[in-house]
């Protein structure tokens, strides 16, 4: 049936649908995408005002009593999704993030795959581990997967697809087209992606036919996201339909999103910066006022999800995301786009009963920049036997890499060819112009190299703090 919009036929609308169903998108999506783009087509923008919302409180998982067997049973009965669609473009990378190396010649999805390895024997459970790839990086991920043969779970997949949808030009709404490279024309549609590819894919079902209940989801570059079975027991005790894993911002956070709580019913929210008025960028960044940021490491009870995505037909009507952007990033005078987006954790404010939990900072290890990546692969963590994470200092040390000669990981690995400084006793680490680092450096309290460039000799010792 031909989309209509206030009795008015949608000329954008009716050629973006059928450009995704020639491109073999789900009709579950193909719905999702059009409930969206009647929300942009009568100007709603998905901002959340400063004046509609609270801050926002919460237990503590270092103060709540789990029992060792509820514990268990709630691992037994979870299944891990890793969101794994990203390519880490930002970083100069041109297939999927999670292939970086990370630790001792192992990459994300070697530690994932060894964490949950680990679980298995240690609670004697099948934990399956299932990745939402994209088009990009399906391919990249099950290959480097390969090598872990008991990995997969009799039944179910290694992965599910998240979908795809048209790139929308700004001044008419239509399908945007760009000959120079057509897959450009199309965008993922956030991770909020994440319950319409599970229901689109049949996956939900599969995974409730085969006895499990609940599901941990996390960013695969995030590797302290790991389904420990304390934080499964306190779910399942809880008898929440879906709960987020919640942090307390630091001044890295300042200009990222935060949970609060809506005035109107009470619900808890998640705002993104992208949802921020620019008028409310002042409170948004006030970490007195919003304490609380998202670790994106989310648990639901896949009963409770299918029920209410069934009861919604469907589309489960996150708040939107509108992204303006170029059809070619790396182009500005390219045609400009808007991304319908949408993030998975927004989907706390669906259930009336969700709940938040802060747990330490040990389970948010993101790696967004190749700041991150030098404090991840530096000796301020350290992997044990579980493969997990062990944060090896209090505070985890500040770094700022000169972006024009650090942003990308070739430029990044080059620079640290003989590997990067010792960061345990390190409060921060600035570095502006261009240095190469000799092996077996060591930061003290603050450190900040200045000049065009330079090296950093095999040995040396940089910071003000004095040797102990």
């Amino acid at each position: 049936m031909e989309p209509t919009i206030g009795g008015m036929k949608s000329k954008g609308l009716k050629q973006a649908r059928e450009k995704m169903a020639a491109e073999g998108v789900d009709q579950v999506a193909i719905e999702v995408f059009s409930h969206y783009y009647r929300q942009i087509e009568h100007g709603e923008t998905g901002m959340i005002a400063e004046d509609s919302i609270d801050p926002v409180d919460m237990e503590s998982l270092a103060d709540v009593e789990v029992p060792d067997d509820v514990a268990a049973e709630a691992v037994g009965a979870t299944v891990v999704i890793k969101l794994n669609g990203g390519l880490g473009t930002s970083m100069g990378m041109a297939r999927a993030k999670s292939l970086l190396c990370v630790r001792r010649g192992l990459s994300f999805l070697d530690v994932i795959a060894r964490q949950v390895l680990h679980l298995r024997r240690e609670y004697g459970t099948t934990l399956p581990l299932i990745f939402m790839n994209s088009f990009r990086t399906s391919e990249d991920t099950l290959a480097a997967l390969a090598r872990y043969q008991d990995l997969e779970v009799d039944g179910l997949p290694l992965e599910f697809l998240q979908n795809k949808e048209p790139k929308l030009r700004k001044d008419d709404l239509t399908p945007v087209t760009w000959t120079k490279d057509p897959a450009l024309e199309w965008c993922p549609p956030g991770h909020g992606d994440l319950y319409t590819a599970l229901v689109g894919t049949g996956l939900l079902d599969r995974l409730i036919d085969a006895g499990y209940r609940y599901a941990f989801v996390s960013n695969s570059d995030n590797l302290g996201a790991v389904a420990d079975a304390r934080v499964a027991g306190w779910f399942a005790q809880s008898g929440a339909p879906f709960a987020i894993e919640a942090v307390r911002r630091t001044p890295s956070d300042r200009k990222g999103g935060h949970f609060a709580r809506r005035k109107a019913d009470g619900r808890i929210v998640l705002r993104e910066t992208a949802q921020t008025p620019k008028a409310d960028q002042e409170a948004l960044q006030d970490l007195s006022r919003h304490q609380y940021c998202s670790t994106n490491n989310l648990w639901f009870d896949l009963v409770r999800m299918r029920d209410e995505m069934a009861r919604r037909d469907g589309i489960l009507g996150l708040p939107m995301i509108r992204n303006e952007k170029n059809v070619d990033p790396a182009d500005k005078r390219s045609p400009e786009v808007i991304q319908v987006e949408t993030a998975m954790g927004a989907a706390i404010e669906v259930f009336e009963d969700s709940r938040l939990i802060e747990v330490g900072r040990d389970r948010f290890v993101p790696v967004k920049t190749t700041n991150d990546l030098l404090v991840l692969r530096s000796d301020a963590y350290d992997i044990g036997s579980d493969f997990v994470l062990d944060q090896q200092v209090e505070s985890i040390p500040f770094v700022d890499l000169d972006d024009e000669h650090y942003k990308l990981v070739a430029d990044f690995d080059q620079r640290f060819a003989s590997g990067v400084p010792s960061m345990r006793r390190a409060e921060s680490l600035v570095v502006n112009g261009d240095w190469s680092f000799g092996e077996k450096v060591v930061v003290r309290g603050k450190a900040e190299l200045d000049g065009d460039h330079g090296r950093v000799e095999a040995g040396s010792v940089l910071g003000d703090a004095p040797a102990e």
